[in-house]
């Protein structure tokens, strides 16, 4: 679990442009460090075109959304973004041991490897960027590893409910937010099999799925509990929920209802929105 997952989002906070720009080189640089001298961690680097036989985890969403206020051509540049990501880690091998890091595996998303500008979320708002609209690759990654035996070691909340839910289909707070390089997404096999994630590209949608040497003797249920919003003192209101996993045997029956992580969120709408007005 990541130090984000636990700490309640508070009154918003205005941050001077160079405090942030001194933040990120900070954080960035100790990530750099961590991957260069901390050889406890073992990263997977493996790729194999041919798929494990079987199947343990599958789900796709969709590449375009109808979202207010956001222009077509983010959305257009994000499937670029996305395809490039999903290429460099399509077909990994998770081996024993090893941990899968999504910025490890993706790189700097910059324009000379051919990155665009699509949609950045930050401090509750969005603005083009370079790479921009990766957080749904590593929100997909995540939610398909809730439905494995995989255990995430390092997972980051979005801080802000930034659209009202249209069409969801997960529960609230259920993806994993990824900013170069120090927001990381991070899972690691301590199973004794070999795992292996494959991700690609469709006409619509975006697929995933987790892939294994050895059936899986669990099915999993991702559902959320406690969800509330509260009004702040204030003026603005939060979201919060807790995410809980039920385990299955063989058999289908119940052996596990597990904790998973709680989220708050800063809503940048109204709570009585129209459940149409589009999401993420």
């Amino acid at each position: 679990m990541a130090l984000n997952d636990v700490h309640p989002a508070k009154q918003p906070v205005n941050r001077s442009k160079l405090r942030m720009f001194l933040g990120r080189l900070y954080f960035t640089g100790l990530r750099y460090i961590r991957w260069t001298f901390n050889r406890s961690v073992k990263y997977a680097a493996a790729v194999s075109k041919t798929s494990l036989p079987h199947l343990v985890a599958r789900h796709n969403t969709p590449l375009y959304r109808p979202l207010r206020n956001v222009d077509r051509w983010l959305q257009e540049n994000k499937v670029t973004n996305l395809r490039l990501a999903a290429e460099k880690m399509n077909g990994l091998i998770l081996r024993p041991g090893e941990t899968f890091s999504f910025w490890r595996l993706v790189g700097k998303p910059t324009r000379r490897k051919g990155f665009l500008e699509g949609m950045v979320l930050a401090n509750g708002s969005f603005y083009p960027g370079v790479g921009g609209g990766l957080c749904q690759l590593s929100n997909l990654i995540y939610w398909l590893a809730l439905h494995t035996p995989l255990t995430v070691t390092e997972r980051w909340r979005h801080t802000h409910d930034v659209f009202p839910d249209g069409n969801r289909t997960q529960p609230f707070g259920s993806g994993a937010t990824v900013v170069y390089n120090y927001i990381d997404l991070q899972i690691k096999n301590e199973t004794p099999f070999h795992y292996q994630l494959r991700v690609w590209l469709e006409e619509t949608n975006l697929q995933g799925e987790f892939r294994c040497e050895n059936p899986s003797p669990y099915q999993y249920e991702v559902y959320q509990k406690d969800h509330l919003i509260t009004l702040e003192w204030w003026g603005g209101y939060l979201r919060h929920n807790i995410i809980r996993r039920r385990v299955f045997d063989a058999e289908n029956n119940l052996i596990g209802d597990d904790y998973i992580t709680e989220n708050h969120a800063i809503m940048m709408y109204e709570p009585m929105l129209s459940r149409d007005s589009g999401s993420l």
